[in-house]
């Protein structure tokens, strides 16, 4: 059943625990990182949980269950009506083309599979309504019904008081899995009203083991992309197929770091206004690209190899440019690259924060 989930054992084990304890809850909440394996062991666990004869297994290989529900965020097209709130059942065939591919998928994916790129997806309150209508019914295979709840951090105030009512008066064997990645952006009652499981990062030994017998890679190359990938497979299947967007990231960052150092405010205000032409989710993965390649390139003042996690091209430039993030910056680099990560997620003007923080790097680089 958790075919598709590598390592997280603790994990796995603690979830069949619950079900052999008979000390199942109505409502579970994976938290854990991008790319950690929540969503596998989500779908994994309601396999367990409908598998019950030959017909269920059948089904669930094909993610077509009547008894298992998916909740996700989605976006609204121009062909919606204005009063139209979109529902998951809109977007339900792009979103079973993209789960049947793998578990291991992002919003970024997503986005870009519903056809929205640039938007922010949420989950509406008319996603509640055909959700409490969908779980009203009776099993139509005589056991749980389960509902796999994908990222509730992003549904809108009204859905999520409509949800908290449908957690506090559960139907009748009804199971919900939340997949969460920032539950802080939860009500705290509808947290509290949940069993919480932290999903670490996956150990490098099993992606590196993964990337063998699933990639057919050698031992030095499993290695080198287990360790860059920092706990998440997602990250080390795109490190795997060249990723280009990561090319792309690369690039932005050496042209700011050059062209703050040599002060070109003309030509940091059009690198600020490139990355504002980008859409909002993919300056955000660049805003977190930019934090890790801060963190490696201070690690690579330590002269530790086992510390640092880059690719050959990254740590190229960083063989010269490492020493210029140092102890007095580090810090006020990272916090000045949240505040961005924070402005952009809150709609702030894309330019005015990317301009900003081009800005306060001239400043920052002469730091020692």
């Amino acid at each position: 059943m958790f075919e598709q989930v590598i390592g997280q054992q603790d994990v796995q084990q603690r979830l069949m625990q619950l079900v052999s304890e008979e000390r199942l809850p109505h409502a579970l909440m994976l938290c854990g990182p991008q790319g950690s394996g929540k969503m596998a062991l989500a779908i994994g666990f309601a396999k367990v949980l409908l598998s019950r004869t030959a017909n269920d297994e059948a089904m669930l290989r094909k993610l077509e269950h009547p008894d298992l529900h998916f909740t996700y965020p989605t976006i609204k097209l121009p062909s919606m009506g204005s009063d139209h709130k979109p529902v998951s059942d809109d977007f339900a065939q792009q979103w079973h083309e993209m789960v049947m591919g793998g578990y291991y998928f992002t919003m970024t994916d997503w986005l870009e599979q519903m056809g929205g790129e640039n938007q922010q997806a949420i989950i509406t309150a008319g996603e509640s309504d055909a959700l409490i209508r969908k779980l009203s019914l009776k099993s139509s295979q005589g056991g749980y019904k389960v509902s796999v709840f994908w990222l509730p951090e992003r549904m809108n105030i009204e859905c999520a008081n409509k949800i908290l009512k449908l957690l506090e008066e559960p139907p009748s064997q009804t199971v919900f899995i939340m997949v969460c990645e920032e539950p802080e952006k939860l009500l705290d009652t509808i947290r509290s009203r949940v069993q919480r499981i932290d999903v670490k990062r996956i150990d490098t030994d099993s992606i590196c083991q993964a990337l063998k017998d699933k990639r057919g890679l050698s031992d030095e190359q499993a290695l080198r992309i287990g360790r860059m990938a920092n706990g998440s497979w997602r990250q080390a299947m795109e490190l795997l197929t060249a990723d280009t967007e990561n090319e792309l990231f690369l690039d932005l960052f050496q042209s700011l770091m050059r062209l703050a150092y040599q002060r070109k405010v003309k030509e940091l205000k059009q690198w600020s206004e490139q990355l504002a032409s980008m859409g909002r989710e993919r300056q955000k993965r660049f805003l977190a690209y930019f934090l890790r390649l801060v963190r490696e390139n201070f690690m690579y003042n330590f002269h530790e190899q086992q510390l640092c996690y880059m690719s050959q091209r990254e740590e190229d430039f960083a063989h010269n440019f490492a020493r210029f993030i140092n102890e007095a910056n580090v810090l006020p680099i990272t916090e000045l690259v949240d505040r961005a990560i924070r402005d952009i997620g809150q709609n702030a003007n894309a330019k005015i924060v990317f301009f900003d923080m081009a800005l306060q790097m001239i400043v920052l680089l002469i730091q020692k």
